[in-house]
């Protein structure tokens, strides 16, 4: 099998979440050019379902982390029903991740690590890293426990 985005991710034997619809006036992606800026996105588990809370809280940092991960199997399955497949995608630009935290936490980054790391194993080490911002947050949305948005060079 050749080393493609989608022969990566079939590898990993994961289940992408349903693609979700958006939650107000936006776009969950939006091309300029060879970019395509996805929407902030929940953190979705494969039926649909959100990880919500509160981390530091009601969540611990691993809890998190996999949030996270959800969070990034949702803007693959965006990118996917955009572009039919994921091998239109060159590279990830960068990340912003918001975590749902407690006044006290403060390892926002490793969070976001498991969005990072699914990117990674997704679009190789090379590509599947970018520039990337981790900041926490007193509340998101529908209590959701992360919310990530995404910047892609396609080709």
């Amino acid at each position: 099998m050749s080393d493609t985005n989608e022969s990566r991710l079939a590898g990993l034997n994961l289940q992408l979440p349903p693609t979700p619809k958006p939650a107000g006036l936006y776009r969950p992606a939006m091309i300029v050019g060879n970019i395509v800026y996805i929407s902030g996105h929940a953190p979705l588990r494969p039926d649909g379902s959100r990880v919500t809370g509160c981390i530091g809280a009601d969540l611990d940092l691993e809890s998190g982390k996999l949030a996270a991960r959800h969070s990034g199997l949702a803007i693959i399955a965006t990118l996917r029903n955009e572009f039919g497949s994921l091998d239109r995608i060159k590279r990830v630009v960068k990340l912003l991740g918001l975590v749902n935290c407690t006044t006290t936490f403060q390892q926002h980054p490793a969070v976001i690590n498991g969005c990072s790391e699914l990117f990674v194993q997704v679009f190789g080490p090379e590509n599947g890293v970018g520039a990337r911002s981790a900041a926490g947050a007193n509340s998101l949305p529908g209590n959701i426990a992360v919310e990530i948005e995404a910047i892609f060079e396609i080709v």
